[in-house]
């Protein structure tokens, strides 16, 4: 399941696979409504007024401009959209490119174009002049006139032309919409929030850690970043095996040949710790491998999103302290999303789980987020007043006085880089800021 849910992804991030099925249910569209029209099912469109049926050579000429005008506006669209994923990816930064490759307005607007075209290729093939001779005796047999025009077909094309101007309206609007740096940061933003309750469905509780498993050590034998973990998988061979599996990495973590992927508890039946090497491949083969993050199910590569974002608009270079912000705003609400939930984890049946996934304590997450950028961070006046407010917005939605203690250190630390680099009024404001938040955590 894990490895079909990174094929997806895979899928879902690349300009092929939308317009390739558009033109094949162009093609099938096409062939229907070429049998309706051989068949007379286009013959009431003779007694509508407002359509005036259109002769062979209207008809060439019409679906000729919708061909050659769709291909047109299609190659403008692509070219348009690697213009805007070029922009994008080098402002905000080269991992946010599969984010813009997933966005499903080009996908679809790119779609709509090909079909249309692919449309009025397959119609004008069947149109057929006066003067020409049906191609084989069914065709002959469809018509008795002196020539064939597809009137329904050729009625299709139009609709399908006024759905593809209606397209390029919204692409015009989507493409600067979507590029822009708030939008951005809104759909990582919601993303890892969703991701967060997604992975992580069970509130938090005082949580015992889970105790470790001994046994053999399975090293991986391959090269690449985690992509996906198949926990059903593993649960179902550690059943099979009678034994239980504890994990040494997590999705995102980069493996080469001899990196401790699993190990493998004792048989609880006989106490055996070998495992052979059909089990071992087994295992290996539930771990999705690639040269790139992703962050189907890597939520700490969306939580370096926001901080990589954050980081550039503080660079020299950028100096664009309110795109820091608003990233900081969305850390915090991951951060306050992640303080309340249990993080050991996805189980299968709670404490007897037979897979015991490496757990992500708070403070693991707290130093990805907010500990990465706090170097950043520290060098601007707002930019740390606003880091420290939205630590306690989150120690304020947080009543275990353990994560709340996590959140104090680390305005400790942010306050301690601040006196580093800020001076003057500027380090007396941020001062005033982070005793009212630690008299307010530590309340």
């Amino acid at each position: 399941m894990a490895r079909l849910r990174t094929l997806w992804a895979a899928i879902n991030a690349n300009y092929w696979f939308y317009p390739a099925l558009a033109s094949l249910a162009a093609l099938a569209l096409a062939a229907l409504t070429i049998h309706l029209d051989r068949n007379g099912w286009s013959e009431w469109l003779s007694g509508l007024e407002a359509i005036a049926p259109a002769r062979p050579e209207g008809a060439s000429n019409m679906l000729t401009v919708i061909a050659g005008s769709m291909i047109g506006v299609a190659s403008t669209v692509f070219s348009i959209t690697i213009a805007a994923v070029a922009y994008a990816s080098g402002s905000y930064g080269p991992r946010l490119l599969t984010n813009f490759m997933e966005d499903k307005g080009n996908q679809f607007s790119l779609a709509t174009f090909i079909g249309t075209f692919v449309y009025a290729l397959a119609i004008l093939r069947v149109v057929r002049a006066e003067h020409e001779r049906p191609a084989d005796s069914a065709a002959a047999a469809a018509t008795m006139l002196p020539g064939f025009v597809p009137q329904l077909s050729l009625l299709t094309a139009s609709a399908l032309m006024a759905v593809s101007i209606g397209v390029l309206v919204f692409f015009l609007n989507h493409i600067p919409s979507s590029i822009r740096v708030n939008s951005v940061l809104e759909g990582i933003g919601r993303r890892l929030l969703k991701d967060i309750r997604s992975r992580f469905p069970n509130e938090f509780t005082e949580q015992e850690p889970r105790s470790s498993t001994g046994g053999r050590t399975i090293f991986a034998k391959s090269t690449g970043y985690i992509q996906a973990i198949d926990f059903d998988g593993l649960r179902g061979l550690a059943k099979k095996a009678g034994r239980r599996i504890q994990l040494r990495l997590r999705t995102g973590d980069f493996v080469h040949r001899g990196v401790a992927l699993v190990t493998i508890g004792v048989r609880a039946s006989t106490g055996d710790a070998e495992c052979d090497d059909g089990l071992a491949d087994r295992i290996r083969a539930r771990f999705t491998l690639g040269g790139i993050r992703t962050p189907t199910m890597d939520i700490q590569f969306l939580i370096d999103e926001l901080v990589e974002i954050a980081l550039r608009a503080l660079s020299p270079g950028i100096n664009d302290p309110f795109t820091a912000i608003t990233a900081l705003h969305w850390i915090g609400a991951a951060t306050a999303e992640l303080a309340g939930r249990d993080l050991r984890g996805p189980t299968g049946e709670g404490e007897n789980d037979k897979v015991i996934p490496l757990d992500d304590d708070f403070a693991h997450f707290l130093a990805r987020g907010y500990g990465s950028a706090r170097g950043s961070v520290a060098t601007d006046r707002l930019t740390s007043l606003v880091a420290l407010d939205t630590l306690g917005q989150a120690a304020a939605t947080i009543p275990d006085q353990g994560r709340r203690a996590q959140l104090l250190q680390e305005g400790g630390l942010l306050m301690a880089q601040a006196r580093l680099n800020l001076a003057g009024p500027d380090l007396a404001e941020v001062e005033v800021r982070y005793a009212a938040f630690a008299s307010a955590v530590d309340a």
